[in-house]
This record gives C-alpha cells, structure tokens and sequence, in this order.
C-alpha cells in the first residue's frame, strides 16, 4: 500500500462530477479521482477550516464514533472496477478490534480529513491507474 495525501480538489458547480488529487506521500506520483459535488464541497469546506452550523453527515459520522469510543484507523483505496474506485474505512472499537467497512473513496476521504486519519492506494491501483507525475 501506499500513502497517499489529499493534494488538490477541483470544483466546478457547473458539472455533476468533480476532482479530487491523491499525491503520494513521500513521492510524486498523483492519482485524480472523479467525485459528487457534494463530497467535493464537504471536503473543501473541512480542508477550509469552516466549521457548518450543524454537522454535516461526515461529522455526524465521526461524533457517532467518538461518542462510541471508536476511531478512524485508516483508510484504503483497495480496488477499481468498470473505472469506479473503491474503498474501506477501517475502524477501531475501544477493545482494539479493527473492522473494514466498505465506502466509496469521496466519503472515505471526507472522513479522514476530519479524523486526522491516513489515506492509502493499494500498489495495484496506482499500477492500473491513469497516475501522473506531480510538476514541480
């Protein structure tokens, strides 16, 4: 696997689709991901600093498993098919037991940007991907 950080969002309200940018951690590769508008507003708005009146679903999330005693481990873009990714938020109850749920990554990635937890690309992913360099 391999680490990757949110390295740019692109949001045209003129489109369904938007674009998010995985850049890999220690490297330059950079893999763009099709995203909804409104998982591209609700990590833009996090990334931001503004904080909404009332939580947003990602932030309702993520107070379910703070108040649950659980945390956002990681997660993981584990598999692309028919050009669709996806993706496993991986959660840590407060007896240590580690559990995969299944997400789609612009949701995955909303959440990590609020738990502060790391996001990865399985190796096969970045290898059939349409991955570029970053310019520097």
């Amino acid at each position: 696997m391999i680490e990757m950080e949110l390295s740019k969002i692109v949001i045209d309200e003129n489109r369904h689709d938007q674009l998010i940018a995985l850049k890999e951690k220690n490297g330059e590769r950079v893999l763009p991901i099709v995203i909804g508008l409104s998982e591209a507003s609700a990590i833009k708005m996090k990334i931001s600093g503004f904080t909404p009146p009332r939580p947003l679903t990602h932030d309702l999330i993520l107070s379910i498993l703070n108040d649950l005693d659980a945390s956002v481990e990681k997660v993981v873009i584990d598999s692309l098919e028919e050009n669709t990714f996806h993706a496993k938020v991986f959660i840590k109850n407060s007896s240590g037991q580690v559990k995969a749920i299944d997400s789609r990554p612009s949701d995955s990635i909303a959440l990590a940007v609020r738990a502060h937890a790391p996001i990865f690309v399985e190796d096969e992913i970045i290898n059939k991907s349409e991955v570029f360099k970053k310019n520097k």
